[in-house]
């Protein structure tokens, strides 16, 4: 269709089935009308209505369990959630991709040129270049497009705005010019090589890969060249709850250190027993040398370490409780991993500004209102930010309206797991 004709089936209902394939309820459905409509109009401003366009969607993600595991080869239980990217895209005839994201500038990208630039570090449209450079190197068919694209994925939420745009372009490329048959894994790697080689930071692969592949999904790192991925198969909706993600405020950058040394002191235990990772080592032989490594390494990474181990065990939890359609020992498992991350793996508030402990606060009330019916725990890589919670439903208004008494207005975002990830729309 011609974004023109998209725009009128959109608003006689014809286009309704393919939105509730993404946003579950038909009240997420009717929230997405208008913003389709709004990509579709700017897309008509900027490049016209005479060629026939695509919608493409990639979702931001939430961290279930797993809390700090990744960067030592362990597992962890992310899923896609409702919030998302979304691009309109028409094929080009030109060696050129241009995506105007909306407030953003045009990101321009000559696909001659696909090598990466160190002194273009940070820049968006790099991570285009890099998604569409690694899906060529593969041997997949690649091609010029114009898009806009919009997002409302928050920034610096934890919820994977950036890998969400990358899996965003991947999911378009695929589906302009090779079928649709880019695998979703391929597209996170995709994705992930973008991040690391052309945009300049180290990120793992969980971030694209629960974008990408979509709803409840395992992976397990203890090979990262080759992580062992596994989609859960449970139905959010039927659950009686709601996800919910309090954005208590906090600036994250001036916390580079603290999540540093998570790593690094779960790293330092790994060499005081001659190996790289924790993963490298079996978590009874971790427990059998702790005497001797007393001393040896700090006390609180010895504790991150038990964290490290026993959250591994969680995320084997978790996935069983879900598969087997227990909610109830899946809350459980959740609040067991939110106690572990503030006790063990300490990393609620920042050691260096300890009298600011918001999160810590969103913990309290989120226990006071929540202890025996919901789960909560810290949400992503935690210090400041946000914390998740599972509510059930009977007690979401209660539950939001105290946490914006606090917070403030549309700082309790309610969400839902999305039972796709990167996908064409329309």
């Amino acid at each position: 269709m011609k974004p023109q004709e998209m725009i009128a089936a959109i608003r006689a209902g014809k286009m309704d089935e393919n939105l509730r394939a993404v946003y579950v309820t038909d009240a997420y459905v009717e929230q997405q009308k208008p913003r389709y409509i709004m990509l579709l109009e700017e897309f008509i401003k900027l490049f016209g209505d005479e060629r026939e366009v695509i919608i493409t969607s990639a979702p931001g993600r939430t961290e279930v369990c797993g809390n700090h595991t990744d960067h030592n080869n362990g597992k962890v239980l992310a899923a896609s959630i409702n919030l998302d990217a979304i691009g309109v895209v028409a094929k080009s005839e030109e060696p050129i991709v241009r995506v105007k994201s909306v407030g953003h500038a045009m990101n321009v990208v000559d696909i001659t040129r696909l090598s990466p630039d160190e002194a273009e570090y940070g820049n968006s449209t790099e991570m285009v270049r890099g998604v569409i450079a690694k899906i060529n190197d593969w041997g997949y068919t690649i091609g010029g497009f114009d898009a806009v694209t919009t997002s409302d994925v928050m920034g610096g939420s934890g919820l994977s705005s950036s890998a969400a745009f990358e899996v965003l372009i991947g999911t378009t490329v695929s589906c302009l010019y090779n079928e649709g048959k880019i695998s979703a894994v391929e597209i996170a790697k995709a994705a992930q090589y973008a991040e690391n080689a052309f945009f300049g930071k180290p990120c793992g692969l969980l971030d694209q890969m629960a974008s990408s592949v979509g709803t409840f999904v395992t992976i397990d790192f203890e090979s990262t060249e080759d992580p062992i991925i596994k989609k859960v198969d449970f139905d959010f909706s039927k659950s009686g709850h709601s996800l919910c993600i309090i954005d208590t405020g906090g600036s994250h950058s001036d916390l580079t250190d603290d999540y540093a040394a998570v790593r690094m002191e779960m790293e330092s235990v790994a060499a005081a027993m001659g190996k790289r990772v924790l993963r490298e080592i079996p978590f009874e032989d971790f427990k059998a040398a702790v005497p001797n490594l007393i001393g040896k390494v700090n006390d609180r990474a010895i504790l991150r370490a038990f964290h490290f181990y026993n959250e591994n065990l969680r995320v084997d939890r978790a996935v069983s409780a879900l598969e087997s359609g227990d909610f109830e020992a899946f809350k459980q498992v959740i609040c067991s991993s939110g106690l572990s991350s503030y006790m063990y793996n300490q990393n609620v508030f920042s050691p260096s500004n300890a009298l600011e402990q918001k999160l810590s606060v969103a913990l309290c009330i989120s226990q006071e209102l929540l202890e025996g019916r919901g789960a909560f725990r810290v949400h992503g890589g935690g210090f400041a930010g946000t914390i998740q919670a599972f509510v059930p439903n009977e007690l979401l208004d209660e539950y939001k309206a105290a946490m914006e008494s606090v917070f403030g207005e549309g700082k309790c975002y309610v969400l839902i797991i999305r039972p796709v990830g990167g996908t064409r729309v329309m």
